[in-house]
């Protein structure tokens, strides 16, 4: 289960048990498994063959979108998943029927969505804020994220490669960072040399950003 206390470093499409245990290997704390239709799309039985061999201290995380909530819970027994990733239309009320089963709830949204104050008042453990086109690489607009002082603890995603990650951990208030295409040689295929410097940037970003965390404008409900 992910902490919320701890700087996030989630590497998602994962396809194969080599690339996960690569990726865990150089520091990787959660790993993600598609289970929406895309090219990364895994079927049940081989995520749970790879979750096996993952460390109990990182989290196996399924993405889904628009997936009925009883068939979520389903595929999270049976591939051992302790996190669900939330892309589509799920509701408020979902995520709290998700949270009773599964103990790590993450929603995800466009980081320009209008829907964050619904959300961040949500069951939801963390927000994804990803781009419009999820899972494609493409880079979107991080400045509303730096005005948006949400309760909840963020994710961001979108576009993120070993350069600009650091820049992304170090300069916003994001509590991890998701990566799919950034670090791939080819789809579904992680690259060994572009994963470990994605960690290293992002784990020395968020290093940079710890001694101001504390000077971060607080909501008006913290206040």
């Amino acid at each position: 289960m992910l902490a919320s206390e701890e700087f996030i470093i989630k590497i998602c499409g994962i396809t194969t048990e080599a690339d996960a245990l690569m990726c865990v290997s150089q520091g990787a704390n959660a790993i993600g498994f598609v289970f929406a239709p895309s090219i990364r799309q895994m079927v049940p039985g081989e995520a749970r063959d790879i979750v096996k061999r993952l460390p109990e201290d990182v989290t196996a995380v399924g993405v889904f979108r628009n997936e009925d909530k009883i068939r979520v819970i389903e595929i999270a027994e049976e591939v051992g998943l302790t996190a669900v990733q939330l892309h589509g239309l799920e509701s408020v009320d979902e995520i709290a029927f998700l949270r009773d089963f599964i103990p790590t709830v993450i929603k995800a949204l466009p980081a320009e969505s209008g829907e964050l104050g619904l959300f961040d008042h949500s069951h939801a453990d963390f927000l994804l804020l990803d781009g419009e086109n999820p899972g494609s690489g493409e880079s979107h607009d991080w400045g509303p994220l730096g005005r948006n002082y949400l309760r909840t603890p963020i994710v961001a995603a979108g576009g993120l490669t070993p350069f600009n990650v650091g820049q992304v951990a170090r300069s916003l208030p994001v509590r991890g960072v998701d990566v799919s295409t950034g670090v791939e040689s080819g789809p579904g295929r992680k690259d060994p040399e572009l994963v470990a410097d994605f960690i290293r940037a992002a784990r020395q970003g968020y290093a940079e950003r710890l001694p101001s965390i504390g000077n971060y404008p607080q909501s008006e409900e913290d206040q």
